[in-house]
C-alpha cells in the first residue's frame, strides 16, 4: 500500500492525517503550532510528527509518495510564503523545499482555505464537480476557486481572496486587511455581529438580539424563530455576499458554491438569504449555480493536503 500525509497548519494547531492513495483517512492527530522564536520549531515539529507515525505504523519511507500542506497566508504555485504573520514567519522562503529536506519526501504546499477548497471538491460538498468555489464564513471570510479540478493560486498565491472584494465603497471603517469597504466587514461572524449591532441601534420593534451579547448564532437562531430584526439582519448579509458571489460567477463560473466555516452551522437557511440577492445579479450564463453546506469540518483541510500531493 502506499500512503500520503495531509496537513493543516493553523495558529494555534496543526492537524495531521495519514491517508491511501484512493483519499481514506487511516489516521488522524494534533500537535500544538510553537510559533515563538519567528517560527523556527513549525516544521521541524511537524516533521518529527510525521515521522513518528510512520515508524508507528510501519511505513517506510519509499511507501510515502509526499505529503501536502496548507498554510494560513498566500503560498505561490512553487511553494513560496511571503508571510505568515499568526505563524511567526516575516520572510519569504519555500514550504515545499524545507519540508521536504526534512522528511524525505515530496512536498506540496497551498494556502489554507484554497486546499480546504480542494478537500471539499474531493470528498465533501462539492464532491463529483471540477468547478467549485468554496467560501468560508469565520471570523473572517476566506475563499478557494477550483476549476478543472485545479486551485486557482495566481500570481502571487492571493487568487480566492473573495473576502476582500469591496462590496460597499462607502464604507468608512477598515477591515483587517487595511481597506474598506470588504465583503469580510459584512458576511464574516464578526460581521454579521456588527450589522446586528447596527440595526439594534434603530429597531423600535420586539426582538431577543442584546445589542452587547448578540453573536452570529444568535441572530439565525432568532431568523429560525420569526424574530423581525434579525431577519432584516439576515437579508442585509445576504445581499452583501449574494451580490458577491455574482461576482464571482462571472470571472470563474463555478457550478457550486460550497458555503462552510462557523456561519455555515446555521445551516440550509443561510440559502434563503443569499440566493435571492445572486439571481438577481447574477449574469444569465451564471444563473445555473448550486449552493451546498462543507461536508468536512475541520477535516477539510487534511484531506484537500492529501489531494494536493496525489494530484
Amino acid at each position: 500500500m502506499k500512503y500520503c500525509f495531509g496537513i493543516d497548519l493553523g495558529g494555534t494547531t496543526v492537524k495531521l492525517g495519514l491517508f491511501d492513495t484512493e483519499g481514506t483517512v487511516l489516521d488522524k492527530w494534533e500537535i500544538k503550532t510553537r510559533s515563538e522564536n519567528g517560527g523556527a520549531n513549525i516544521l521541524p515539529d511537524i516533521a518529527e510528527a510525521v515521522k513518528g507515525k510512520m515508524e508507528e505504523k510501519g511505513i517506510n519511507t519509499a511507501d510515502v509518495v509526499g505529503a501536502g500542506i496548507g498554510v494560513p497566508g498566500p503560498v505561490t504555485n512553487d511553494g513560496y510564503i511571503n508571510k505568515a504573520v499568526n505563524l511567526g514567519w516575516n520572510e519569504r522562503f519555500n514550504v515545499e523545499e524545507k519540508l521536504s529536506s526534512l522528511l524525505g519526501v515530496p512536498v506540496k504546499a497551498g494556502n489554507d482555505a484554497n486546499v480546504a477548497a480542494l478537500g471539499e471538491m474531493w470528498k465533501g460538498g462539492g464532491a463529483g464537480a471540477e468547478n467549485v468555489v468554496f467560501v468560508t464564513l469565520g471570523t473572517g471570510v476566506g475563499g478557494g476557486i477550483i476549476i478543472g479540478g485545479k486551485i486557482v493560486t495566481g500570481s502571487h498565491g492571493a487568487g480566492g481572496e473573495i473576502g476582500h472584494i469591496v462590496i460597499n465603497p462607502e464604507e468608512k471603517k477598515r477591515c483587517g486587511c487595511g481597506k474598506t469597504g470588504c465583503l469580510e466587514q459584512y458576511a464574516s461572524a464578526t460581521g454579521i455581529v456588527r450589522l446586528a449591532r447596527k440595526k439594534l441601534l434603530d429597531f423600535n420593534g420586539e426582538t431577543v438580539l442584546q445589542m452587547e451579547s448578540v453573536t452570529a448564532k444568535d441572530v439565525f437562531d432568532a431568523v429560525k424563530a420569526g424574530d423581525a430584526a434579525a431577519i432584516e439582519v439576515a437579508e442585509e448579509f445576504g445581499r452583501y455576499l449574494g451580490y458577491s458571489l455574482s461576482i464571482v460567477s462571472t470571472l470563474v463560473d463555478p457550478s457550486i458554491y460550497v458555503i462552510g466555516g462557523g456561519v455555515s452551522k446555521a445551516g440550509e437557511i443561510l440559502f434563503d438569504y443569499i440566493k435571492g440577492p445572486y439571481m438577481e445579479k447574477a449574469f444569465f450564463a451564471n444563473e445555473e449555480v448550486e449552493f451546498a453546506l462543507a461536508e468536512l469540518g475541520n477535516d477539510a483541510g487534511i484531506y484537500g493536503a492529501a489531494k494536493l500531493v496525489l494530484q
